[in-house]
């Protein structure tokens, strides 16, 4: 009888059922943006319109059952709460961003009388996945499992959230009946049934054309090898031309990118920077942050105290984990420290490739938000830095789709490389970076710390799975499409990969990253031209061409050194006395730059280690250079190999803060 009595009530056509009571019927659409987040409340309202005001608005009943049993608290009238969740409408669903799921899912059991089932058993309809859209399954925690007659029954993990998707579903199945499940369990199913689409979706988002997929082959190694070839072959029989030729381009590339450095760096520091944003009035959007882990078991109990810090509300506040299929270990570590009820793991796949923008591609499909945040799993952000993100979408104009934040690292003083590495962020982050925005140029993003507004992400396809650089890719694509990427200063404390040779593998993933990006826009140089102009097309040539020229031919112009040794140079015979000197001043300017920057940098960071290391910057470099080289074989050999980085080996946050910091000047 129950079970009778629960299809009369959940599948009635052209009357309310006790699903639609309270609930208003939407369909989902594309966002439009003018300039503002707005959303009345849920993860998953509209952020750009707000709802007409109705006068006959009637509590939603779903809300006041969890009221009675105790699950939810009533908000008093006036406060923060209560203007942050209200509707004018009167019709919204309530927030359960904090409510466990065993908890929702019983309520909802004893009030809608919908039953529970398993997602597994059977296997759910495929076809009726495919109608839906796999990405409108994941997205909203629904599976349609099988037809009883001309009904389907459809598992949800959102209850309060099946009434607004009803009609929407029974458009594409026809009649449907609420069964209810856990979100993990819909989610393996998904997975058991469209495993390979969803992996496929994943690794193809981004178009052909601005993609590196298509990268590698044998084709390539012929013709790198015919290069190789012939660069030997030209050294051999033109040795003093062919150096000469080298030579020129290693110093014009430096005095490129110096220069490049230099009046980014002013144009920073002539900006006075403006004082924080202050917090908006109105209802506050959801915001999904995504994290791609991979063998991280022993750090993934810190990241998850660390952003249970973040002081923005949990209901409207999501953390996504994407974990591997095969990385039971990091999955085991994560369950085993308690998971809040507004952090999920979502399992990616297996593929074709096994990369980070691969993970972050599949969870994005499981967010809610309508602002999507990317950090890493050593991350430490600041408390309030989701809101200071939220104030700075709405105080900006409808161009800007992303936000960097500032990078830094807890562990500065654990030993000489940690030092470099940190007066490196240091200057990038703090004088580089802000001025390659403020002078209109490409903002080649680092991979966390970023904020996306979602209806731009998608549009542009999101990450590119096999670029090893996703992020300085993702920020080229943007530029290209007419958007910006806005800095601010708010910081995210990481590990400072600070070991020789580990070091040198995450350092040649960024390069080969970057000349992957290089070689992906350059495909069309005039079509990039025309798009972003010249001044941001050449700027594109000086960070991502120079850059690897100068990394690369850097060893030719330390052979130069071998003079002050009493050695003579064949080289430097071969040129002008004019030129030698020259030479010598390009080689002066850029070290001046480089130390000045350095301990600019470090001055506004305050960190506690001395200004003086800037000048040991130069011993530094030689380890790029290294990278570079393996760089440069894996761009033939693996473009897509992601070398990846250990974590929370130096990880000093939790036992001490502040450690090597004091209060940074200004």
């Amino acid at each position: 009888m129950r079970s009778a009595m629960t299809v009369r009530h959940l599948i009635s056509i052209g009357g309310a059922s006790p699903l639609d009571l309270g609930y208003e019927t939407v369909t989902p659409r594309k966002a439009r943006w003018n300039g503002s987040l707005r959303q009345p409340c849920g993860l998953h309202a509209d952020v750009t319109q707000d709802r007409p005001t109705r006068s006959d608005a009637r509590p939603d009943p779903f809300a006041i059952a969890l009221l009675r049993h105790g699950l939810i608290r009533p908000e008093q009238p006036g406060s923060a709460a209560s203007a942050r969740h209200s509707s004018a409408a009167g019709d919204c669903v309530p927030p359960h961003g904090t409510l466990a799921e065993d908890d929702l899912l019983a309520a909802a059991r004893d009030h809608f009388g919908a039953p529970f089932v398993d997602p597994l058993s059977p296997p759910p309809e495929a076809a009726a996945i495919d109608r839906l859209g796999l990405g409108f399954c994941q997205r909203h925690g629904i599976l349609p499992l099988r037809r009883a007659g001309a009904v389907t029954m459809v598992a949800t993990s959102r209850p309060e959230a099946f009434a607004r998707l009803r009609p929407v579903i029974e458009a594409q199945i026809g009649p449907v009946l609420m069964a209810l499940a856990p979100a993990a369990s819909i989610a393996r199913a998904l997975m058991l049934v469209r495993g390979s689409q969803i992996a496929h979706t994943a690794e193809t988002r981004v178009t052909a054309d601005l993609s590196c997929r298509d990268w590698g082959g044998i084709g390539l190694r012929l013709i790198a090898a015919a290069m190789a070839a012939s660069l030997l072959a030209s050294v051999a029989n033109f040795p003093i031309s062919t150096g000469l030729s080298l030579l020129f381009l290693a110093l014009g590339s430096m005095v490129l990118s110096t220069l490049m450095k230099l009046v980014c760096a002013i144009a920073t520091l002539r900006h006075r920077p403006l004082p924080p944003p202050c917090p908006a009035a109105g209802p506050l959007p959801g915001v999904s942050l995504l994290v791609a882990l991979y063998h991280e078991s022993d750090i993934a109990p810190r990241l998850i105290r660390r952003l249970s810090r973040l002081d923005y509300p949990r209901d409207l506040l999501e953390v996504v984990l994407a974990v591997e299929a095969e990385d039971h270990s990091t999955r085991a570590a994560l369950e085993n420290a308690g998971l809040p009820a507004w952090m999920r793991i979502v399992v990616v796949p297996p593929g074709r490739v096994k990369t980070k923008p691969r993970a972050l591609n599949v969870a994005l499909d499981h967010c809610q938000g309508a602002i999507i945040g990317v950090y890493d799993a050593e991350d430490a952000p600041e408390a309030d830095q989701i809101r200071r993100v939220v104030a700075h979408f709405r105080q900006s104009d409808s161009g800007l789709a992303c936000i960097q934040g500032v990078l830094d690292y807890y562990n500065p003083a654990t030993n000489w490389i940690a030092r470099m590495f940190t007066i490196e962020y240091a200057a990038w982050f703090r004088l580089i970076l802000p001025g390659v925005a403020r002078l209109g140029l490409m903002v080649p993003l680092g991979g966390t710390t970023l904020f996306f507004r979602r209806d731009v992400l998608e549009e542009l396809g999101a990450w590119d799975s096999h670029n090893v650089t996703e992020d300085a890719d993702l920020g080229i694509r943007l530029a290209r499409a007419g958007y910006r990427t806005g800095l601010l200063s708010t910081v995210t404390r990481e590990e400072a990969n600070c070991r020789p040779f580990p070091w040198v593998r995450q350092r040649s993933r960024w390069i080969k990253g970057h000349m992957m990006t290089w070689i992906v826009h350059m495909r069309s140089p005039l079509r990039l031209w025309r798009e972003v102009g010249t001044r941001a097309f050449l700027g594109f040539q000086v960070m991502f061409l120079c850059a690897a020229l100068q990394t690369l031919l850097a060893p030719l112009l330390w052979s130069f050194w071998i003079i002050a040794l009493g050695f003579s140079h064949p080289l430097a015979e071969a040129l002008p006395a004019g030129l030698t000197w020259a030479m010598l001043g390009a080689f002066l300017f850029s070290a001046a730059v480089d130390f000045t920057l350095g301990w600019l940098a470090l001055k506004q960071a305050g960190h506690r280690i001395s200004k003086f290391w800037v000048f040991t910057l130069h011993f530094y470099q030689p380890l790029a250079t290294f990278a570079g080289l393996k760089a440069l074989w894996e761009l033939i050999t693996r473009p897509f190999y992601w070398d990846k980085t250990s974590h929370g080996i130096f990880d000093t946050v939790e036992a001490g803060c502040g450690a090597g910091r004091k209060k940074p000047s200004g």
